[in-house]
């Protein structure tokens, strides 16, 4: 029996780096005070998502991993609490600049970095502008807790990181999240966005977790920003699917909350093995999705 507890920590992000980090430390510390080994935070909670405009200025936010403020909190704050921290950032490596997450194992150690595969672009999630897409493949690691692992995003929308992780062997996947209302048009993607990573839990037998972000953001015209004004509203709804895609934690739209579950992951890797997904897959005749 190796039993984990996951955590998805949901919160509010500010335009000022400090504030964030620091609640995001705290929200840490209490989801290992009550037993969480892996905790995720949401994605790019360092900042407020400042891909919702386009501005050059920004491009300074990048840093390289060991200087980045976010992944040295998650290093100490991993080695501290003898947790595993999935950190998400924003990366420059050289003159290319990712939106990455690196994997803190319990002693502190980064395990890797993995870069965000599938890049949005659209009104107000304007991220082609900030980010090359991802050279470094799916990837997972061995952890104290685990083989863990993880896509970003928009990466959750798409089945094929799912499966490759999965067949890579990740036990638990983990998806750092900033989304909310859709400009422009008039849709409530929230259901939508949760059935999609609960079918990739079911379809492969695989434990999720989504962490997202809470509460409006607004851009105000400025010369950088070319005069644009917007606004968004991040939705929350942060989750836990077991490995057949049920819902067994869920958060609000609008708290700052953590959510907790602990799996047995050879009760899961039973079960999975029992359904004879990955012994009846035919990677021979799948050729036309890579086309």
């Amino acid at each position: 029996m190796r039993k984990i507890t996951v955590a998805a920590v949901q919160m509010q992000c500010s335009t000022k780096v400090e504030e964030n980090l620091q609640n995001a430390e705290k929200k840490v510390r209490e989801a290992a005070e009550k037993g969480a080994n892996v905790i995720l935070l949401p994605e790019l909670f360092e900042r407020e998502y400042f891909c919702q405009q386009r501005r050059y200025d920004f491009y300074e936010y990048a840093l390289p991993v060991n200087e980045n403020p976010a992944v040295r909190m998650g290093k100490r704050l991993a080695k501290e609490l003898e947790v595993v921290l999935p950190i998400s950032f924003y990366e420059r490596d050289g003159n290319v600049l990712y939106n990455s997450l690196t994997w803190i194992d319990a002693d502190g150690k980064i395990l890797g970095v993995y870069r965000k595969t599938h890049i949005p672009d659209d009104h107000f999630y304007q991220e082609k502008f900030y980010f090359t897409p991802g050279n470094t493949g799916f990837m997972v690691f061995d952890t104290r807790y685990g083989r863990l692992g993880a896509g970003i995003c928009w990466d959750q929308w798409f089945p094929e990181t799912a499966r490759a992780l999965a067949i890579k062997g990740a036990e638990v996947i983990f998806y750092p999240t900033a989304i909310g209302s859709e400009p422009i048009l008039e849709s409530d993607s929230m259901p939508h966005w949760r059935r999609c990573m609960q079918g990739h839990a079911g379809s492969n037998l695989v434990p999720v977790v989504a962490a997202n972000r809470i509460g409006r953001e607004d851009v105000e015209p400025c010369e950088a920003n070319a005069g644009q004004k917007s606004a968004l509203v991040f939705y929350g709804s942060s989750f836990i699917a077991d490995e057949t895609g049920d819902l067994v934690e869920s958060a609000s739209r609008d708290k700052e909350e953590i959510l907790y579950h602990t799996f047995d992951l050879d009760a899961v890797k039973e079960n999975r093995l029992a359904w004879g997904i990955f012994r009846d897959r035919r990677p021979d005749m799948y050729g036309d999705i890579t086309k």
